[in-house]
């Protein structure tokens, strides 16, 4: 879904997206300037998101680098998935829903959704997303590095760009539990061609994890 032309009406207007926890604590990020540095200079970059429609975030790479935006929500997939008991086949799934041509993106958004995917989603979707970015093109994805606390209630995040050192983070109530957190290599296997040249571990015991696509 293209999402640049939507703008000039989304100023005045509030989505399910940006309602709810919008008293959520402001953390730092250390990777986004890094992120931001790889589309900095780049005439109308074309950026992948793929966390729900986020106004605020929508508007800050529209208006401040002037990316083309396209959102694809793929926890809605995973929400709809759980609730029907029907899932699908992960190979297949990722490879029908990302038609963009390979090498066309220039970065991708990632956030904390493969927190969420089994040993199967997750390869599966991580090969999809190194079809398509552009050569020296960026992801950008985040990896909680600590296990959910037993019995707690599933809860995806909306990551909200306040500003390009800091994210706000929104939960919101999801079907899909978080799944036991990926360990480093793990991270560098699954992503595999694409390079780690940048991880950061918060405080907030969230990791980081910034990689590039190399040129040949």
């Amino acid at each position: 879904m293209g999402l640049s032309d939507l703008f000039s009406r989304r100023r005045k207007d509030t989505t399910d997206s940006d309602t709810g926890a919008s008293n959520a604590p402001v953390q730092p990020t250390k990777a986004l300037p890094k992120f931001l540095a790889t589309l900095s200079g780049k005439q109308q970059p074309l950026l992948l998101d793929l966390g729900p429609v986020v106004g605020p975030s929508l508007t800050f790479f529209g208006e401040q680098l002037g990316c083309k935006i396209f959102v694809e929500d793929l926890a809605k997939d995973i929400d709809r998935q759980v609730r029907e008991g029907k899932p699908e086949d992960p190979a297949a799934f990722y490879a029908q829903r990302f038609p963009q041509e390979t090498g066309s993106i220039d970065g991708i958004l990632v956030w904390d959704l493969f927190d969420f995917l089994d040993k199967a989603a997750g390869p599966a979707l991580a090969k999809q997303l190194a079809r398509i970015l552009r050569p020296d093109g960026a992801l950008l994805a985040l990896f909680n590095t600590t296990a959910p606390a037993a019995g707690a209630k599933p809860v995806f995040t909306r990551h909200v760009v306040v500003d390009p050192a800091n994210l706000q983070y929104r939960p919101y109530p999801g079907q899909q539990a978080r799944q036991k957190p990926l360990n480093n290599r793990d991270i560098q296997r699954m992503f595999e061609p694409l390079r780690i040249t940048e991880q950061f571990l918060l405080k907030s015991t969230m990791r980081e994890v910034l990689f590039r696509k190399p040129i040949s």
